[in-house]
């Protein structure tokens, strides 16, 4: 699964961590992957035998260090024998500071940390070397307050429903990102600024004689 703005982590109130996980698990177990071609199917493969040892690297440190609770498998017969195919996995218990929590895994794998504190979270979340893009449910204005004065994300949403961290609408909204997913100018693509990313400045002075 290759989806740049793809949830990679989830920070969840202790409170509602129980109904979550329930409703997630439930979710996940209904994804169709296969042959993308195909119109019934939601998740392809992965783009190649490296991502598939990521994903195996990653599991096994999940199973060891914290806990699996869907997936981490890769699907066998057919079509998943012709290709880097694995299933959505969705991991939890592992400490804040773990590198499945802190690196880019560019796989379908979900790490679920529970929270008190919603700054602390959003401070724990601002910790890596990527911001593309973030996103909360919460019908509390200063929880939304907090998150977007806060996050350290290109793109933020709150309480999208087709997805909390799903990409920019081209034409309407700027896709940008912060730190190790943004460029040197800070600017985002499809914004105000996106033609100029396109153009070089130039100076030309003239000196005539009076």
């Amino acid at each position: 699964m290759q989806k740049c703005s793809a949830g990679s982590k989830v920070y969840v109130a202790n409170d509602v961590r129980s109904q979550f996980l329930e409703h997630l698990l439930d979710l996940t177990a209904k994804v169709r992957v296969g042959d993308p071609r195909a119109t019934d199917i939601y998740m392809g493969p992965v783009i190649d035998g490296r991502a598939v040892d990521r994903f195996e690297s990653a599991v096994a440190a999940a199973s060891s260090e914290g806990g699996v609770l869907f997936g981490g498998t890769r699907p066998r017969g057919g079509v998943f024998d012709r290709g880097p195919y694995v299933a959505p996995t969705i991991v939890a218990g592992l400490p804040r500071d773990h590198w499945i929590n802190r690196d880019e895994l560019f796989l379908p794998l979900l790490s679920v940390l529970a929270f008190d504190d919603l700054a602390e979270a959003i401070a724990d979340g601002n910790r890596v070397a990527y911001g593309l893009t973030a996103g909360i449910y919460s019908t509390d204005e200063r929880e939304l307050n907090t998150f977007f004065d806060h996050a350290e994300a290109g793109v933020l949403y709150a309480n999208r429903a087709s997805g909390a961290t799903t990409g920019a609408w081209p034409g309407i909204q700027t896709f940008a990102g912060w730190k190790g997913s943004g460029g040197a100018s800070g600017k985002g693509g499809l914004g105000p600024y996106y033609l100029q990313q396109f153009m070089r400045e130039q100076s030309h002075t003239i000196m005539r004689k009076g």
